[in-house]
């Protein structure tokens, strides 16, 4: 629990220096610490670097600030957040907030014996006014949301099957006010969604797609749809995945968990605006049912698709998702996300997204969101020379590129689906997932990543 002012009595007081006024210290780089233990409490010190840090640091040494407070077995921390007010002014806390709610948790398990942790963080050195603690309330719940995709992401397969997933993103939808409706295999025939049913229908977990409806703006006919890729478990199908490859693949629904939790945020905060989170869950696996490289499918749209590879089944779903959330939900704008390649991982590592666009103006709100959410995101092209490297001479798109550039040709070819509308495409393969965390505010594994971005999209303005 996150409360302003000195309202506790402190085990540990928290506080920051920069650079400039380290005096004694042998280390006065990035997140150096040092603490001092009085009568009273400990005094933990945690360097900023330089004198005219960057608003990118925040999360980050808040989030290492209470990670040694929590070392030192202290519950109950004071953190003394006047710097950061003074650079930025009081829209800071939000990037406070996340740092120091994600730096306090550890990562879920599924052991028999885990010991319950509760720790009250008090901000101290800011004015207690009506719109910091409103703003310290909205980041606090946008924290818990990223929580929450990590923990789904980091959930094993055989303990969220589209059908439990679907269960539990309805049953949380209805406690924030969320609309939701739940669409079956047998209605997703009717509805002529065989790209999504090639992949889905290749396990005995049925699939499902899972709509998540907030409509916070009545006076505005604008309604964002974001596009989650929900693949509970990915093999590769008969594409098999290599196993080291596999193991991870629990967490091929991080998009799925990124637009779910972003709409139960914007619900819980009451914001004004509309969207609609259109989720494809299915697992890749092996069947008799499976499809095969050569087959040709039908979307939804009509377009007609040649499989090249079954390993690039995330593009099927979010593809008729799209569809769906263009014709059937009526939505003006489209983000798609989704852990989608490889290459993504090749070319940026776990420090950058893809992202890949037909729309300058809504990829400028992606662009003006992550200034305040600090997550990292690049542009690619799309030139017609990549569009030629998913043509097919039997159909008229295939899945997979015939000339490399994986991540772009696998945006370009969602992007055909888009229907001339305000489009994003956004790869976390690479985000999504740490084995080691590169940040004090990550945990090992799922990061929740994009949820803070996603979210700010729909505020800043």
């Amino acid at each position: 629990m996150i409360v302003i002012g000195n309202q506790l009595s402190s085990n540990a007081v928290v506080s920051f220096i920069t650079k400039k006024e380290e005096e004694g210290w042998k280390k006065g780089e990035y997140l150096s610490s040092r603490y001092k233990i009085n009568d009273e409490n400990i005094e933990v010190v945690v360097g900023l670097g330089e004198e005219e840090f960057t608003r990118n640091v925040v999360a980050n040494v808040c989030a290492k600030a209470v990670k040694e407070a929590k070392a030192l077995e202290c519950n109950t921390i004071s953190v003394d957040v006047s710097k950061f007010i003074k650079a930025f002014g009081v829209e800071v806390l939000y990037n406070v907030v996340e740092g120091l709610r994600l730096g306090i948790s550890s990562l879920e398990t599924y052991k028999s014996e885990t010991k319950k942790e509760s720790y009250t963080i008090s901000l101290i050195g800011l004015e207690e006014t009506e719109e910091v603690k409103e703003i310290v309330k909205k980041a606090e719940v946008i924290a818990e949301s990223v929580l929450l995709a990590r923990r789904l992401v980091n959930a094993p397969a055989n303990m969220l099957t589209p059908v439990i997933l679907a269960e539990e993103l309805s049953q949380m939808a209805k406690e924030c006010g969320v609309e939701v409706e739940v669409v079956d295999e047998v209605a997703m025939k009717e509805l002529g969604m065989n790209a999504l049913l090639s992949v889905g229908m290749s396990s005995g977990n049925m699939p499902r797609l899972i709509v998540l409806r907030y409509m916070g703006d009545k006076d505005s006919k604008e309604i964002t749809g974001y596009i989650g890729k929900g693949v509970t478990m990915d093999t590769g199908g008969y594409c098999l995945k290599p196993a080291k490859s596999m193991i991870g693949m629990k967490g091929d629904m991080a998009g799925a968990a990124t637009v779910a939790a972003t709409i139960l945020a914007l619900a819980k905060n009451k914001e004004k605006t509309n969207v609609v989170a259109v989720i494809p869950a299915c697992e890749n696996r092996i069947s008799r049912e499976s499809f095969v490289p050569g087959d040709i499918i039908t979307s939804m749209a009509g377009k007609t698709i040649e499989i090249g590879n079954t390993d690039a089944e995330g593009r099927l779903l979010l593809i008729d998702a799209i569809t769906y959330a263009i014709r059937k939900e009526g939505v003006t704008k489209v983000l798609d996300i989704a852990t989608l390649t490889g290459a993504v991982v090749a070319a940026f590592g776990s420090v950058m997204a893809g992202v890949v666009s037909n729309n300058d103006e809504f990829y400028g709100q992606l662009e003006k969101a992550s200034k305040v959410t600090c997550e990292h995101y690049c542009r690619l092209p799309i030139l017609e020379e990549y569009k030629k490297m998913l043509h097919s001479k039997l159909a008229d798109l295939s899945n997979m590129s015939n000339g490399g550039c994986g991540t772009i040709t696998a945006g370009i070819f969602i992007g055909e689906f888009a229907e001339e509308l305000p489009w994003i495409h956004v790869d976390i393969a690479g985000t999504s997932w740490v084995d080691s965390p590169c940040y004090e505010f990550q945990t090992n594994y799922a990061t929740g990543a994009s949820v803070t971005t996603l979210y700010h999209m729909q505020t800043v303005k």
